[in-house]
């Protein structure tokens, strides 16, 4: 398991982004068997969720998704504090709060982008995070939000967060629209600058950073480098997801082999099998493994059937062979 501490903040080197719908459990087992060692989060579980829902479930993870970190939607200090010590106590190797997603519902739970405009209340949580837990506390937020996007706007909230002991400040290099946009629009529409986000990484260099947003390939990943201590890629992971396959070697320094798309097909079966048996639809699975031969021959026939055959209830892993007969000459054993 990859070492993490305020002062090596290179587990984070390169990191897959946190999305609702899409890191889930059975994606970053999948992405587990593409690379060992970058680092993957939850889907943003909120506090309220976590303490009155069903806390084992959001707590539940398989030992082979470290290094994994919670991320936690919340404004509240307390409350916040004490879902990062469930997050300790369960075994995740960080806690992240969110203050970078823009959707209607994190509005209306006063949590999200909208807490860029209340950074004393951030920094209030990460305090008593901190007070609470040993493991890392990150913050992943936007260079602005609405016309709140000036650079001094930035610069007062990273002093803020940095002051209260954040391990590291995760910087999608947007700025969010609460109103007008859709979460989507927002990931696309606000134009990138991440020149912005290189300023106030010079400016705050004893605050490890890290950089998301339109980062597509590791090429990017790596010129990034120069300027902040971590890039996270986000859904180019998903709909390219076996482009993470050259992270341990570029980004770790781990030249083990890589698995070959076949070895990763093979790699779920058990998983598939042991989810079946637990009363699960091949679906849940396979939607994540969807991209996995993106760009090869047989690659949009191994999509086609699984997503036409694994939408069915009782489809089980004959339909992951058939997806797969296209393919199999097409991809080194």
């Amino acid at each position: 398991m990859t070492k993490y501490s305020r002062r090596n903040p290179a587990g984070a080197r390169l990191s897959v982004a946190p999305m609702m719908d899409w890191t889930t459990p059975a994606q970053r087992y999948f992405m587990r068997r593409i690379t060992r060692h970058a680092l993957l989060y939850t889907e943003m579980v909120t506090t309220a969720a976590l303490i009155h829902g069903d806390t084992a479930r959001f707590l539940d993870y398989h030992a082979d998704e470290h290094p994994l970190a919670l991320q936690l939607g919340g404004s509240d200090p307390a409350a916040m504090a004490h879902c990062a010590l469930l997050a300790e106590n369960a075994g995740f190797d960080e806690v992240d709060i969110n203050v970078g997603c823009p959707s209607d519902r994190v509005q209306n739970g006063a949590f999200g982008a909208c807490m860029m405009a209340e950074p004393e209340r951030i920094a209030d949580c990460v305090a008593d995070m901190k007070a609470r837990v040993a493991i890392p506390v990150t913050v992943k937020t936007r260079i602005g939000i609405d016309h709140q996007d000036s650079y001094e706007f930035l610069h007062d909230f990273a002093s803020r967060v940095a002051e209260a002991g954040a391990d590291r400040l995760i910087v999608h290099a947007r700025k969010a629209w609460l109103s007008g946009l859709s979460p989507r629009e927002n990931r696309e529409v606000p134009p990138l600058d991440y020149a912005r986000v290189h300023r106030l990484a010079a400016d705050f260099p004893d605050l490890p950073m890290s950089i998301n947003g339109g980062i597509v390939d590791l090429d990017t990943a790596e010129t990034q480098l120069a300027h902040v201590d971590g890039v996270m890629i986000g859904r180019e992971a998903y709909r390219n997801p076996y482009a993470m396959a050259g992270v341990d070697s570029r980004f770790f320094g781990d030249d083990t082999p890589v698995h070959s798309r076949l070895d990763v097909v093979e790699a779920m079966r058990d998983y598939i099998a042991n989810h079946l048996a637990a009363g699960g639809q091949l679906k849940s699975v396979t939607r994540h493994m969807l991209g996995l031969f993106h760009a090869q021959p047989g690659g949009r026939a191994w999509r086609r059937v699984l997503s036409e055959q694994g939408n069915h209830p009782d489809a089980g892993l004959e339909v992951l062979d058939a997806a797969l007969a296209p393919a199999t000459g097409a991809v080194p054993a």
